[in-house]
């Protein structure tokens, strides 16, 4: 079970507010262990499948698995909404508190850790004199006791004002995040985009996989050949910046070869030109900002123009290569 002393430099324990959480999905397996390995009293974790919040409390000391998420408003400080994200508004809206502070002071609050849903749909909770607040981590979470160590280092975006905000930036620490403030408002942007990151770079990866296919590359080769190709450029990206770690024919400068490939994606027919002239759009801004940009960029970004002016209608008639 987890159940450790706080860190040095850590507020002491009579003064840690006590965390439940609604919701015992693979999120809320990683921070309610990460916090109670930090030292924080994680008191009751609830669920729709009773079973989930067994478990989860089961491996938490003085965890208490709840029957409703209202016994965990009863019994936590800070409540943690890990459900899905049309499920928060509705959920927020059963709960019942009694002012934003108990009889020894510590702040009473709702947070919710969407990544996209506005911390609005926590009115319900805010009129009753809580404090409201969002906490996502831009992590990928697995479900394995692995993410624990994975997402230290990861950055946990928080939109809250005053106490609420040092509190979820002391929680975040105490994972070894970094923590990230969102303006109010900025949730959906903020999420939409880090999809690039995320949902798109494997996108990206589908798209080689199945052009490679027409050349009678297996799945599993491509990604056995493309994986250790993307980690390298992840490092990179993180030693020398974006600009600078940009690799391919848009980095030389090389027109012919850009030219050559897009009208190659053009004869395939379907989105596969549109794809590479709009992400080709993209490297040679990325080029233009380094410190020495190829010469031939406005050349390249002609030919990628003329590409997208006849591919994005192909596109919306034609059929990709699966």
């Amino acid at each position: 079970m987890f159940a450790m002393p706080p860190k040095a430099g850590t507020m002491s324990q009579p003064s840690l507010p006590r965390l439940g959480f609604i919701g015992a999905g693979r999120l809320a397996r990683c921070l309610a262990l990460g916090f109670a390995r930090a030292g924080y009293p994680v008191t009751a974790i609830a669920s729709r499948t009773p079973e989930s919040a067994q478990r989860l409390a089961g491996q938490i000391a003085h965890c208490t698995a709840c029957n409703s998420p209202q016994q965990v408003a009863d019994a936590a400080d800070i409540v943690f909404l890990t459900v899905p994200d049309d499920s928060i508004g509705s959920t927020a809206n059963t709960l019942r508190f009694n002012g934003s502070a108990d009889s020894t002071g510590r702040l009473r609050a709702l947070v919710h850790c969407s990544g996209a849903s506005p911390v609005e749909l926590l009115a319900p909770a805010r009129e009753q004199g809580v404090l409201a607040g969002g906490f996502h981590p831009l992590y990928l979470f697995s479900g394995e006791l692995a993410d624990m160590e994975r997402i230290r280092g990861c950055s946990i975006t928080i939109e809250a004002d005053g106490a609420l905000k040092e509190v979820l930036t002391a929680l975040a620490k105490a994972l070894d995040c970094h923590p990230l403030s969102i303006p109010a408002g900025g949730r959906m942007l903020y999420h939409g985009a880090a999809h690039y990151a995320a949902s798109f770079a494997l996108c990206s990866l589908a798209e080689c996989v199945a052009l490679w296919r027409t050349l009678g590359f297996a799945e599993d080769d491509a990604l056995r050949a493309l994986l250790p190709m993307l980690a390298g450029t992840i490092q990179t990206a993180r030693d020398k910046g974006l600009p600078d770690a940009l690799a391919g024919p848009v980095s030389r400068g090389d027109t012919g070869v850009v030219r050559k490939q897009l009208a190659l994606l053009e004869e395939l027919g379907g989105d596969h030109a549109a794809l590479y002239g709009l992400m080709t759009r993209r490297a040679v801004e990325l080029a233009r900002r380094r410190a020495t940009p190829p010469t031939t960029l406005d050349a390249i970004s002609d030919a990628v123009e003329e590409s997208l002016s006849r591919a994005l209608n192909q596109a919306s008639a034609g059929t990709s290569v699966k």
